[in-house]
Parts: structure tokens; C-alpha cells; sequence
């Protein structure tokens, strides 16, 4: 006889299972819907797991509510998804609440059914293009969170779009090509937003009042548009911002004081725009302030010294700009969290500040284009963790010191310290331990006298090396040629004499790309070649030792540089033919071997350098006929000018018609820049200003362009 409490087991059992949350399956309708998203949609990934025989609020990326089993969320990021969103997908989930598809490859416009009900929409990253924000649609008044950015939408931003949205939090357009104003209705219909991105755009005009609205606002971006006219004066009263960044725009007049009064601010950016005035007087009453940056604008006046009172300070740039004052009375000792300063190209004088030495976290200081006096600060030596110090072009003095404090920096890797210490004499470090990490080396302009040192040897991973501009004398160590990491070696206008070593035609680092370093991580760019570059790694590769003394043949060896980009040796005494080994060069972009003595013919193995945009053999004794096809159609008669034995159709000149030279028969439409070389150029070139030759297209550079002033333009 059964028990009389068994019934009232399965009694309980079905009451516990009947209020389980995974006793619901999803519907139908919607499992349908997904299934024809999934049919409509391919993935570069791994297909989605999404089985027509399991329960959809098992499959992968899909939420269900555990009340109903209803599809609330939808999230597939990063899966690789390619095609179009299509609107009955949308209008069958009526309770999903978020959908995130961001970082995927969809394409085409967004139905305006995607809007409906969704409290978080994410289509960041993808291929989504279209005018989205229309009149006749309007965010519903439940959406919190929309992020559009890094598509291709365009169009303007209609406010009657945003009239509903009362709820909205975060708003994000970043990275799309929007054009128009900046909707100033959207706080007055929004007061709960927290974050606005209108960055990377083509927004333009004034910013108009009310932002202000937004009284919960923390982030406010909008650089990198055309917007101008002055920062609205409403932002300075958003206590809750901690973010502007308003960069690379056409704002202008002063920084308003009041800027201060947000007291909760830790990144300011306001670079690259047209601003005026001076930094404001009281900006050291922001406490909080980890980054500003203010560079490259038209700023002037003294840097106030409230400024060192932003104890939190990590990053200050104001490089590029038009201030002044001895900048030794500021007290950088409170400064304990800075890790890059740039004071660069403005016209600050006296003496390195010897308190930039108890700035312990510094990685990165640049000084340069200033009129800074006197010897590197011994207290240097202490900076461990520097690993960038730019000072050239001041009225620095004691090269030898200065080197030998600073080889104590042991994760030194980029040291600029070219026109300053002038007419001194190569120091000859012969106990040097130091510099074991130094990447970028530049002593140019300074007119050092003396031979390359054999210190030099020592740095093993030296990838870019500039001599140029000095009085060095002797030859060409051939040392040189067996440094692992060496690509970018500049040894222009000195006295070396000799011939060019054969090993510069092993440098490793030119015959396979071995070069892994990154300092992209580093807050202060450099220019080379007048392009600014964060990473040393793709920086072009250069041999460059013209207006020396050299003799001799142009050694064969140099063809095996196949990764050179840059081959200079104009104004030398180099005899004998043109290497047809040259042809090896496959990457060369830049050839000038103008105002030597070289004879015989060009050789036609040179058409196969594609990549060459830049080439003269000008003033050398060459003969025969130019080769035709490739890019030899491209360059005009200023790049063969001076050889008077030299014919063909670009020096209107007939050869011969028993000339033994054959035309190419190869031919390639490859557009190029007519850039003339020859002795016509560096004559002018030199007669101009010998300091201008570091902001030359074919050498490198430590400043940032934009708004550059004329003491900057050299390295």
C-alpha cells in the first residue's frame, strides 16, 4: 500500500519545478527571428551555435528573462558578423532591452525599428553608413545607452531625433562623418547624460549654449572636427566634468579662468587649435588634473606658477606655442606623478630646472627649441625611469658631461641633443658602460670636431644614428657596418674622407627586418622625413652621407641593403660607374648621387626600383642614352642636368642613332612627385640657412607639427 505522503511529494516536486526559471523556453516567434538572422547573417569566425532543436535562451550571445523566458539581451561582439540588420528581426523581439553587435562587419543603414524599446544599443565598429538621426525617427524615451561610433553614418544630427530621449546616459557618434552643427538641444532634452563623443568627425561652426543642461556630465568630447569660435563659456559650469577634450579644431580666443572652478576635471585637451592669451592663473586650484594638454596653439605669457600646485599631474604638453619666461623659477618638485613633460618650440630661458630631477616617475622630458643655458643638471642621473630627453637646439654647453651623466639613465632609448654645444669637441667616452637601451641617438648641427668615436660601437641597439652637420674628419669606421640594429645612419655635410665601407652593406637591420620596437607608449612624437611618428619601428630606412669628401667606387655591397628606403651621396668625389647592383635596392624610394664624378651609363637595371619617387645623378660625367619605361618616365630633367654626354626625350636631347643602349621594354603607370635634386638645390639649399637641413624632407626631427614658429624649423 503506497504511503499517503507520497502524493504530496509529487505535489511539492511539481510546485518547485513549476517555479524554476528554466522552465520556460523561448518563443517561438522570437526563435524564429534569430534563426533568420543567423541565415541572413555570415560570420568570419565560428558559426554560432545556435541549434533549432535547443532552447534559444541557451544559445550563445542570447539572455532570456527568467520570468517569462522572453529574449532580453543579444549580445554578439567581435564574432566576425557580416551583412545587413534587417527590420522584422528587430520588431519580432519585442522584449529585447540590449543589443550589442558591436565590432563586427555589418554593413549598410540601420531600420529605424532598431530603436524601439532598447535600453542599450551598441553598433560600434562596424560598416553601418546612412543618415540615422532623422526627423521623422526619435530615440524612444527608454534608451539609456547608444554608441555609433567608428561607422560611416553621415548627415546632420536632427534635434527632433533626440526629443524623447529624456532617459539617455551615454552617447557616443565618435568616428563617423557627420557634418553639421552640434546639436545644442540635446541636454535640454537629456539632463541625465553622463558621456558625449562627437569626436572624429566633420562637425563644424560654433558650439552653441547649452551644455550646460547636461548637469550630470562627466566626459565631453568633440575633437577632431572644423568646430571654431570660442569654448563655450556654459561647459565651465559642469562641476561634474571630468574630461574635455575639444582637440584638433579651430577654436579661438583665451582659456577662460573660470575653467578652474571645475574642480572634479582630470583631463583637459585642448591641442592644435588657435587658442590665444596665456594658461589661466589659477589653474592650479584643479587637483585633479592628471593630463592637459595644451600644445600647439597660439598661447603666450608666463607659465603661472600655480601650475606645480596639480600635484596629480601625469602629463603636461604645451610645446608649440608662444610662451616665454625663465622657466628654472618653476618649483616641479610637488610634481611626483609626472611622467612626460613638453616644454618644446616656444621661448623660454635660463636653465634646465634642477627640480625636474625629483620628478621620479619621469619617462619622457622634451626642452627643445627654447633658449635654455648652461649644462645638463648632474642631479639627471638619478631620472631611472627617463627613457626620452629631447634638448636640442638651445645654447646647451659640456657635450662630454652632459654624456656622461646621462649614460647613468638606464632605460634611456631616445636622446636628441643636436645644435646645441656648439664647436666642442667629440667627446671620446673610452669607460662608457652606459646607453645600453638608447634607440635613437642625434648629435647633428652641433659642429663637433673630431673622428666618429669608437663609443659608438658600444650601443648595440642604436637604430637611428645622426652625425650630420658636425666637422668630423677621417674616415668612415667600418664598425659601423656590424651594429645588429642600425637602420637610419645620417653623416651628412662633414669632412670624412675615404672611401665608403663596403660593410655598411652587411647592416643587418637593412637586409632583414629585424627590428620589434614600439615606442608608441612614449607621450612625445618626433618628426622625421616632416612626418611625425610615435613608433621607431616604421620610420624610413636612410643611408646618408652627403657633401663629404668621399672617394673611390660606390661599393657594390650597398645593393644588398634591400630594405633601404633612402640612398644619399650627392656632393662627394665618388669615381668609377653606377653599381648595377643598385637594382637590389627593391624598397629605395630616394636616390641621389648628384655632384660626384661618376661615368659610364645609367644603368637600365634601375628601372626596376618601382618604389622610386625621388632621383638625380646630376653634374657627374655620365653618358649614354636614359633609360625609358618605369619610373624613369617620371623624373624631370633637373634629376640629369650637368652630364652633357647624357641623351634622351626628358633632356630634349636626340642620341645617337648608332647608340648601342636599348630602350626598356618594361612600362608602369606610377605616379610620383617631380622632385629636383642636383647641385642648383643644395647650392640654394645651403645658401638659405645650414640649421634649416634637419626639418629637410630627408632628415629627423623631435617636434610635432602644426603651428611650428621659425626657431623650429630644424631639429
Amino acid at each position: 500500500m503506497l504511503s499517503p505522503t507520497i502524493p504530496s511529494f509529487f505535489v511539492f516536486l511539481f510546485l518547485v519545478l513549476s517555479s524554476s526559471p528554466n522552465v520556460f523556453c523561448c518563443h517561438q516567434i522570437e526563435r524564429d527571428s534569430l534563426l533568420s538572422f543567423d541565415r541572413y547573417i555570415s560570420s568570419a569566425a565560428t558559426p554560432l551555435n545556435w541549434s533549432s532543436s535547443a532552447d534559444c535562451c541557451e544559445w550563445e550571445g542570447v539572455t532570456c528573462r527568467s520570468s517569462d523566458g522572453r529574449v532580453s539581451h543579444l549580445s554578439l561582439p567581435s564574432r566576425g558578423l557580416r551583412g545587413t540588420i534587417f527590420p522584422t528581426f528587430i520588431l519580432n523581439l519585442t522584449f529585447l532591452y540590449h543589443l550589442n553587435l558591436s565590432r563586427n562587419q555589418l554593413f549598410g543603414p540601420v531600420p529605424g525599428s532598431v530603436f524601439s524599446r532598447l535600453r542599450t544599443l551598441d553598433l560600434s565598429y562596424n560598416r553601418l553608413s546612412g543618415l540615422i538621426f532623422q526627423a521623422n525617427r526619435a530615440l524612444p524615451i527608454s534608451i539609456r545607452t547608444l554608441d555609433l561610433s567608428g561607422n560611416l553614418f553621415s548627415g546632420s544630427i536632427d534635434s527632433l531625433f533626440l526629443r524623447l530621449g529624456s532617459h539617455l546616459v551615454q552617447f557616443n557618434v565618435s568616428n563617423n562623418i557627420f557634418t553639421g552643427p552640434i546639436p545644442s538641444s540635446i541636454c535640454s532634452g537629456s539632463p541625465l547624460l553622463e558621456t558625449l563623443d562627437f569626436s572624429m568627425n566633420k562637425f563644424s561652426g560654433v558650439v552653441a549654449p547649452g551644455i550646460s543642461g547636461c548637469s550630470r556630465l562627466q566626459v565631453f568630447r568633440a575633437g577632431f572636427n572644423a568646430l571654431s569660435g570660442l569654448i563655450p563659456l556654459d561647459m565651465y559650469n559642469l562641476k561634474s566634468l571630468g574630461e574635455i577634450s575639444l582637440t584638433n579644431n579651430q577654436f579661438s580666443g583665451p582659456i577662460d579662468n573660470n575653467i578652474s572652478m571645475i574642480s572634479n576635471l582630470r583631463i583637459l585637451e585642448l591641442h592644435v587649435n588657435e587658442l590665444s592669451g596665456g594658461i589661466p592663473p589659477d589653474i592650479g586650484l584643479l587637483k585633479n588634473l592628471e593630463q592637459l594638454q595644451l600644445h600647439t596653439n597660439r598661447l603666450n605669457g608666463f607659465v603661472p606658477p600655480s601650475l606645480t600646485d596639480c600635484s596629480n599631474l601625469k602629463t603636461l604638453l604645451v610645446r608649440n606655442n608662444l610662451l616665454e619666461g625663465e622657466i628654472s623659477t618653476l618649483d616641479f618638485s610637488k610634481l611626483q606623478r609626472l611622467q612626460a613633460i613638453d616644454f618644446g618650440n616656444n621661448s623660454f630661458t635660463g636653465e634646465i630646472p634642477g627640480s625636474l630631477c625629483l620628478c621620479r616617475s619621469l619617462t619622457a622630458v622634451r626642452l627643445a627649441y627654447n633658449k635654455l643655458e648652461g649644462e645638463i643638471p648632474t642631479c639627471m642621473a638619478s631620472l631611472k625611469s627617463l627613457a626620452h630627453l629631447s634638448v636640442s637646439d638651445n645654447y646647451l654647453s659640456n657635450v662630454a658631461g652632459a654624456l656622461e651623466i646621462l649614460e647613468h639613465c638606464d632605460n634611456l632609448e631616445v636622446l636628441f641633443l643636436s645644435r646645441c654645444f656648439n664647436n666642442e669637441t667629440m667627446p671620446d667616452l673610452l669607460n662608457l658602460k652606459g646607453f645600453q637601451n638608447l634607440q635613437i641617438l642625434t648629435l647633428g648641427g652641433c659642429q663637433l670636431k673630431g673622428r666618429i668615436p669608437l663609443w659608438i660601437a658600444k650601443l648595440r641597439k642604436v637604430k637611428l644614428l645622426n652625425l650630420s652637420y658636425n666637422q668630423i674628419y677621417g674616415s668612415i669606421p667600418t664598425w659601423l657596418g656590424d651594429m645588429p640594429s642600425l637602420f637610419v645612419l645620417n653623416l651628412t655635410q662633414n669632412f670624412l674622407s675615404g672611401g665608403l665601407p663596403r660593410e655598411l652593406g652587411h647592416l643587418p637591420a637593412l637586409i632583414s627586418d629585424n627590428s620589434s620596437s614600439d615606442l608608441s607608449y612614449l607621450a612625445l612624437p618626433f618628426l622625421f622625413d616632416s612626418l611625425q611618428y610615435n613608433r621607431l619601428f616604421n620610420l624610413p630606412r636612410g643611408l646618408k652621407v652627403g657633401n663629404n669628401r668621399l672617394t673611390g667606387s660606390i661599393p657594390k655591397e650597398i645593393g644588398q641593403l634591400k630594405l633601404l628606403h633612402t640612398l644619399e651621396l650627392s656632393n662627394n668625389f665618388f669615381n668609377g660607374s653606377i653599381p648595377t647592383e643598385l637594382s637590389g635596392l627593391v624598397n629605395l624610394e630616394r636616390l641621389d648621387m648628384s655632384g660626384n664624378h661618376l661615368s659610364g651609363e645609367i644603368p637600365r637595371s634601375l628601372q626596376r626600383l618601382h618604389f622610386l619617387s625621388a632621383f638625380s645623378v646630376a653634374y657627374n660625367d655620365l653618358q649614354g642614352e636614359i633609360p625609358r619605361g618605369g619610373q624613369f618616365d617620371t623624373f624631370p630633367a633637373s634629376s640629369f642636368e650637368g652630364n652633357p654626354r647624357l641623351c634622351g626625350n626628358v633632356l630634349h636631347r636626340n642620341c645617337p642613332v648608332n647608340s648601342s643602349v636599348e630602350t626598356s621594354l618594361e612600362e608602369e603607370a606610377e605616379s610620383s612627385s617631380d622632385i629636383p635634386f642636383g647641385i642648383g638645390y643644395f647650392v640654394g639649399f645651403f645658401a638659405v640657412s645650414i640649421p634649416l637641413v634637419f626639418y629637410s624632407p630627408w632628415s629627423v626631427n623631435d617636434v610635432s607639427p602644426g603651428n611650428i614658429h621659425p626657431q623650429t624649423m630644424s631639429m
